[in-house]
């Protein structure tokens, strides 16, 4: 009889998530290597509390799979608007937040945080 292979590959679906988004938005890691991650972010209407800026060491870029966003950048004071296939990159360091998620279905975000 052979054994299984706990490391074998799972099919997995990006849109099967939980529906507590709408209380606490969702950050569900999928892959990871030495120098990235990749995390689906999963938004109800959340956003970036005020006075709160988002400063990562690493380089991101976020993809809009459903739904829209706002995401305002303090050195520019510039505010760019997502929608499903839009896609962004942030460099590291660059001080962004999250002005406005959809309230009327979530926003789904494929996220990729990698150092360059």
């Amino acid at each position: 009889m052979s054994q299984m292979n706990e490391n074998a590959p799972t099919v997995q679906h990006l849109y099967k998530y939980s529906k507590d988004y709408l209380k606490e938005e969702s950050f569900d890691q999928l892959l990871e290597g030495k120098k990235f991650r990749m995390e689906r972010i999963v938004s109800g209407g959340q956003v970036t509390p005020q006075g709160q800026w988002y400063d990562q060491d690493e380089d991101e870029w976020v993809l809009i799979l459903k739904g829209e966003a706002r995401i305002l950048f303090k050195t520019t004071n510039n505010e760019k608007v997502l929608g499903p296939g839009d896609y962004l990159h942030i460099p590291a360091h660059c001080l962004h937040r999250v002005e406005h998620t959809s309230l009327n279905e979530e926003t789904v975000w494929l996220a990729v945080h990698y150092f360059a």
